[in-house]
């Protein structure tokens, strides 16, 4: 009765073992060829810096590292179930080339990636290839068993691993060696893959200081998105506390009053009356305001590029909207997305001096790219205070970053990008 379950788990096991060995092949195959391109032309590139030439290169090849490490850690979760933590910083878009290479160079994960290359040629190589040699090597040696080494020790001896193979006697020694590797294969080539994995983990993997500044990163940024939300609801308060409330208080006084004068003084009931329907409307009016400041119905009807259009619309200055979104993005991405949007076209309007300004909004891979440009005096810096650091608070809950150019004379170009998908 247990036969079935057994030979099941020895099928399973088999598949294992085989794919196993064949992925190993398949990383070998590829270690090589990309680690050494890419190890070449990071070291050439990073040579090149001095004269000028490694600013525009750099930056691209780096992406190109971080890619393939990348890849190896999704293989290494996917494959074997290792996780290799990451912790790279955010380099923003806007950043000129020069602040760019800087800032990747000077990271201390883009530089374990580039550590990387080197073991990942060498030892990544062997550990990888490994798996596949220690289950296919066996079968040649049941091929010289079987007579193949009449062909091969014609002339000389052959040996196979540490058996010199001259006969048919010590040809079935070569044999039994391989049924050892074989059953070794078996026990151990699923584990030499995630050897070859651990191994990626110990030189790529980011250590416990980024780790942790990575969460004293994430912490900040919770603890901000508390703050804004609890003054948000204090604002909302207050809004409704001076405005709309002591507006319906003082329609309620009228309405009163106009009940005492209807039949004493019609005409001062009449003009209380009138008083009180302004009242309503003022109040109606201020609710819709507080409404469309909590969350516009445009944006949740038709999404963040009409919602900025709509924005645009209402400001003093004229001004270009340009929109490639394929799909909408989650609601809290779009509100924080467009009220960044709504502060920095405020700035603009307010401080900058500006006669023009341009939106533009797109998404590329799993980035949504915003851009506000106007022609204004320029000398915006992002600062303790000021409408940009609230905006980069905001846009860090969600792991966003801001960048500001906006030389003196200007313009001023500002570049949001926040890690999204669209549906």
């Amino acid at each position: 009765m247990n036969t079935e379950p057994k030979s099941g788990r020895a099928r399973a096991r088999t598949r294992e073992v085989l794919l196993a060995a064949v992925q190993g092949l398949t990383l070998a195959v590829a270690v090589l060829p990309f680690s050494v391109l890419l190890l070449a032309l990071t070291l050439v590139s990073v040579a090149l810096i001095p004269i000028g030439v490694g600013i525009v290169t750099t930056p691209p090849i780096l992406t190109a590292v971080r890619a393939l490490a990348d890849k190896r850690r999704e293989l290494a979760a996917e494959w074997c179930g290792v996780r290799i933590p990451s912790a790279y910083r955010p380099v923003p878009a806007g950043a000129n080339p020069w602040t760019r290479t800087l800032a990747l160079l000077r990271d201390p994960q883009v530089r374990r990636d580039v550590l990387w290359l080197p073991v990942d040629m060498t030892a990544g190589f062997v550990t990888a290839l490994l798996p596949a040699v220690l289950l296919f090597y066996p079968f040649e040696g049941f091929a010289v068993a079987a007579g193949l080494w009449r062909v091969l020790a014609k002339d000389e001896t052959y040996w196979y691993g540490f058996v010199p193979v001259t006969d048919q006697p010590s040809a079935l020694g070569a044999a039994a060696t391989a049924a050892v590797l074989l059953v070794a294969a078996y026990r151990l080539t699923p584990r030499l893959l995630t050897a070859h994995f651990e191994l990626t983990r110990a030189v790529l993997g980011a250590d416990r200081g980024q780790l942790a500044e990575r969460v004293r990163v994430l912490t900040e940024t919770r603890r901000d998105a508390v703050d804004t939300s609890a003054a948000e609801l204090r604002r909302i308060e207050r809004d409704l506390h001076d405005g709309a409330q002591a507006r319906l208080v003082a329609m309620g006084m009228d309405l009163g009053t106009i009940e005492m004068l209807l039949d004493r003084d019609p005409a001062q009931a009449k003009k209380l009356l009138s008083q009180a329907r302004r009242n309503s409307v003022e109040a109606l009016e201020e609710l819709r305001d507080l409404v469309r400041g909590i969350h516009p119905p445009v944006l949740a009807e038709r999404g963040l590029g009409d919602a900025v259009r709509a924005l645009a619309l209402r400001l003093p200055l004229p001004s270009e909207v340009s929109v490639e979104l394929s799909g909408r993005t989650e609601a809290p991405v779009e509100s924080a997305a467009y009220f960044a949007v709504s502060e920095l076209l405020t700035n603009a309007v307010k401080h900058s001096g500006a006669d023009r300004l341009w939106v533009d909004l797109h998404h590329a891979g799993d980035t949504l790219r915003i851009t506000v440009t106007d022609n204004g005096r320029g000398g915006a810096v992002i600062g303790a205070g000021s409408g940009l650091a609230g905006v980069e608070r905001r846009l860090g809950t969600f792991d966003g970053v801001l960048a500001v150019s906006s030389p003196a004379g200007g313009p001023t170009l500002v570049t949001m990008e926040i890690p999204c998908v669209l549906s």
